[in-house]
């Protein structure tokens, strides 16, 4: 008699599809969260033979264009929000050498490393960025007086952004 249990078509050769990828529905929602949180383009996971990869296009970049201040008449008052622009950052200020976020002070709520006024040596910590959760300290290039500071404590800066002046 013919056997009661059908067997495939390849004479029972199939291997069972539990080898191919589950798809973890809620990690890929978790790492495309923190791409956005943290603003990255990309994110990979590995955990043993399993790789998920999150990665989407970076958002395009607005760059704003200025035109020229207009000339105003001999003894005609200037616009006051013309007065109100912040002023351009001098060329001579220290600089970030990374992206990542600045810290003013070594611990929340804690005594701020420079303010403006203070008198600073070569080597004198700044403020601190933080970038991929190391902690980099900024250092003074040369001794002087803390003129200006150019960012607040927990921003977001990038490479080559001006941080500080001192003269």
């Amino acid at each position: 008699m013919a056997d009661d249990k059908a067997k495939p078509a390849d004479g029972g050769m199939t291997k069972p599809a539990e080898s191919s990828m589950r798809i973890d529905a809620k990690l890929v929602r978790e790492l495309a969260e923190l791409l956005t949180a943290n603003e990255l383009t990309e994110i990979e996971v590995e955990d043993g033979n399993r790789k998920i990869r999150v990665r989407r296009e970076a958002a395009p970049v607005h760059v704003a264009h200025h035109s020229p201040a207009p000339l105003f008449a001999p003894g005609a008052a200037a616009p006051a929000a013309a007065a109100d622009a912040p002023a351009a950052a001098p060329v001579d200020a220290v600089k970030s050498p990374m992206v990542g976020t600045v810290f003013l002070s070594a611990e929340p709520g804690g005594k701020v490393f420079v303010a403006p006024g203070d008198a600073v040596k070569a080597g004198d910590t700044l403020m601190i960025i933080e970038a991929m959760k190391v902690m980099n300290p900024i250092l003074a290039p040369k001794a002087g007086t803390v003129r200006q500071l150019l960012v607040a404590d927990a921003q977001p800066v990038e490479y080559d952004q001006p941080l500080v002046v001192i003269d």
